[in-house]
Parts: C-alpha cells; structure tokens; sequence
C-alpha cells in the first residue's frame, strides 16, 4: 500500500464529507439555494429516538407530526401548534410544501418511508437501520441514487459525527498499521428469544395497531412489543436482531476505516433456528473486495456474548463490551465510541503523522451535517449510498444464517448464485394494501 495514496486519496475525499459520495447540485435542491432558508420538515415518529431527532430538527420549520400514538402524538404537537398531525404517514408524505422528511418509527416500516419519501423529492433523514431486509436497503440505496442530485440523505448512526471516528479513520487511511488485512467487530448484548406475544385485549384506544404493524404480517396486539427498539427488533417481523440495531452503529466503523462497500461473500452461523425471533447470538464473516488505495479484506460480527480473540497487548482490554479491531500487516487498532489504541508490530518509522491539511473536519453535529445538505448541496457523510451497502450487508447474514450456508452474493441481481433457497430471506412478504415502492 502506498502511504502517500493512502492519506491523499482518503482523507481528502473524508474532508469532502466521506469517500465515494456524490456531491449533491445545489442548484435544484427544494429549499433553494440560501443556508438561511428555513426546511419544512414533517417528523413521523416523535417519542422516544423521534423526540430526541425531533429536538435535533427544531431550529427548522415543523410543518407535520406523524405517529400512531395519539398521546405522543398530541405532547409533540404542544412544542409545535402550527404543525399539521398524522397517524398514517402515507397521508403526511402529501402533505404540500414538504421539503424533508425526518423517520424514526419501527424497524419494519422505515425503508417503505424512506422510499415513499424520496420518490416526492424530499430530503430524508433516517434512523438506523434504513431498512430490515436486503431488498430493502438495496431499494432504499437504489432510490437514493436516482434522485441523489436533488436530495440530501442521512441515516442516524449519530456516533460518526464524533471527533474519536475521524482520528480513527485518519490513522488507518495515513497507514498506522499498514496493509490493510480484515476488521472484527462486536457488540455483546443478548436479545431475548422465545416467540411471537400472545394477544391482550384491548387495544388501547391511543393507540392505532393496524398501522403500528404497517406492511408487517398480522400479529394480534401485546404491550410488550412497544417501549422501544429493544421490544421490538428481535422479532424477524419487525426488526434485525443486535445486527440490525447495533450492527448499523458498530458495522459503521469497519465501513468507514477500510471504505467498505458490498461484499462479494458472506456466512454466518448462530444459536438454534427460530421462525419467530432473531438469533441470541450471531457471528458473521464477509468478503469485500480491493479499491484504489487497499487489497481485498474481511469483515467480521460477533454478538451475543462472542468476541474475537485479541492481541497480547490487548489483554486487559478483552472485557470491552463493543468495539472493532483493525489488523494491518503492520499492527492493530483497537477502537470503541470514544477509545482508540495503537498496538504496532515493532516501530513505527512505517507511519508519518498527518499534517493539518490531512486532518478530517470536525462534524457540525450529524442533524446539521444533513440539514446544511439540505439546503447547500454538501454531501453528507451517511447518506443512504454508503449506508444502504452497509445495511444491505448487516441483512445478509442474518439470510445467511438462516440458510446455514455461505452465500455468493451478485448485489446487481440481488441474488445468491449459489443458493436459491435464500431468496425467500431476502425479500419479506408485506399484508395486502402495502407497497414498498411507493
């Protein structure tokens, strides 16, 4: 690897707002030209992740609240009495004079949104992950790149706006710890198993079910899918395990240190098959192939309690309860949220430390990132280019695991080549009246 490719070629795109973007024409984005022209914004989803998007928003016009829960609902609407109210985000997309859409519902309905959303033209800023299933991201990926001229997209893995995410990104691009060789990530939360809730009676009357399951198969109505993502994403009809919620924050790291896009490979085994639930624990290995500045590499997952083995001058950093491990021909990185360690083999007269003008900007903040994108065109750091490859991955080794079988993977086709019998994972199957792309 050439060092001086290395620093060049990535952090220079990184200062441009991430690699492999496309800058977005200013000139034909809905809210004109001015950084001082205020966004009209509708928030579907406003309690919980959705209040804390929706604070993160509020500097703009909130023109729509969107949520199934009328209470929620009716306290959001307090902070904004000019905003029009929804229960049925289909109704607030058409909405006149939207110029974005911030999403932060269920799991299973964010793609359908995010779609929806970008075929009117709007800006769109999601919470992770923008979708649950392959098909989905791949869509959502798709549909952003055909309008990505005149929209600014971000998905909420908010983390990547801190400082530690670029000095780490910086050390591995500028050759810290050589040639590139694979990434191992892990996340050690257990979801719970078991099976689908039994039904309880009655549905609350703030409450509308129908629409909280959305394009989701039916299932009658229990309390404990509500309260949150944790309630609700182990179920395959409603989420993707800890890959689909912390692999979108986790993965997000590998995805950025080595420029990954979409793997060629993946396999993934887990704990014992349920038709109902997601796997307790996961572990998952993907094959991404050479760019412009790096060979070929693997990516790993671990959940549940598995991990990878560490260096020897990690050992005392072995209880660490996520992270990602990056391995060079020339060392290790050993990285977390706000922690990075250095461990090179041998000195380190490989590496010279960048100059400023190598250095990556700080963030304005990951809302501001997408609002002044919005509004002035500057590629965002997470759009659904970048982020949708990445979901798409996630997603395809939970249909690897499924399978039990490693999977060729052709992302054009959206086939496994070497497994039909996983084309039933790939695709969900969505209740009559819902369409994904809408």
């Amino acid at each position: 690897m050439s060092r001086n490719m290395s620093r060049r070629a990535f952090l220079g795109r990184s200062a441009a707002f991430g690699t492999g973007l496309t800058i977005v024409n200013s000139g034909v984005l809905q809210a004109g030209n001015s950084p001082n022209e205020k966004l009209n914004i509708a928030v579907i989803g406003v309690a919980g992740r959705g209040g804390a998007n929706l604070n993160d928003v509020r500097s703009e016009n909130i023109v729509a609240l969107c949520d199934v829960n009328s209470r929620n609902l009716a306290k959001a609407a307090e902070q904004f009495p000019q905003a029009q109210t929804y229960k049925d985000w289909r109704k607030c997309l058409d909405q006149k004079g939207l110029d974005a859409v911030v999403c932060s519902t269920t799991d299973h309905t964010h793609a359908f949104i995010n779609i929806w959303a970008m075929n009117r033209g709007l800006h769109v800023y999601c919470e992770k992950p923008l979708a649950n299933s392959v098909e989905e991201a791949n869509m959502v990926r798709q549909t952003y790149l055909k309008n990505r001229n005149k929209i600014a997209t971000q998905m909420g893995t908010q983390i990547h706006a801190a400082d530690n995410y670029r000095r780490m990104v910086e050390l591995i691009r500028g050759g810290a710890i050589g040639t590139p060789m694979d990434v191992r990530v892990w996340c050690s939360r257990m979801p719970e198993g078991g099976d689908y809730l039994p039904e309880v009676k009655p549905v609350p009357d703030w409450l509308d079910w129908d629409l909280w399951l959305g394009p989701a198969p039916y299932h009658p109505f229990n309390p404990g899918y509500l309260g949150g993502c944790l309630a609700w994403n182990r179920f395959w009809d409603f989420g993707g395990g800890q890959i689909g919620d912390m692999g979108s924050h986790m993965m997000d790291m590998a995805y950025w240190g080595f420029d990954l896009a979409l793997p060629t490979t993946c396999k993934a085994e887990g704990s014992p098959l349920s038709t109902d639930t997601c796997p307790q624990w996961l572990t998952a290995e993907w094959d991404h192939p050479a760019n412009d500045w790096r060979p070929a590499v693997k990516a790993y997952w671990y959940d549940g309690g598995k991990k990878p083995g560490m260096p020897s001058e990690a050992f005392d950093r072995e209880k660490l309860f996520k992270g990602a491990l990056f391995k060079g021909d020339k060392g290790w990185l050993l990285c977390d949220y706000d922690l990075r360690i250095l461990m090179p083999k041998g000195d380190m007269t490989h590496y010279a430390s960048p100059k400023a003008d190598d250095l990556i900007p700080p963030s304005p903040g990951h809302h501001n990132e997408w609002i002044i994108g919005c509004k002035t065109g500057k590629p965002t750091l997470c759009n659904f280019d970048y982020a949708g490859a990445l979901i798409e991955a996630n997603m395809l080794a939970l249909a690897a695991y499924r399978v039990g079988q490693k999977l060729e993977w052709d992302s054009k086709s959206l086939k496994a080549a070497n497994c039909p019998e996983a084309d039933k994972y790939i695709r969900r199957t969505y209740r009559d009246g819902w369409t994904l792309n809408g």
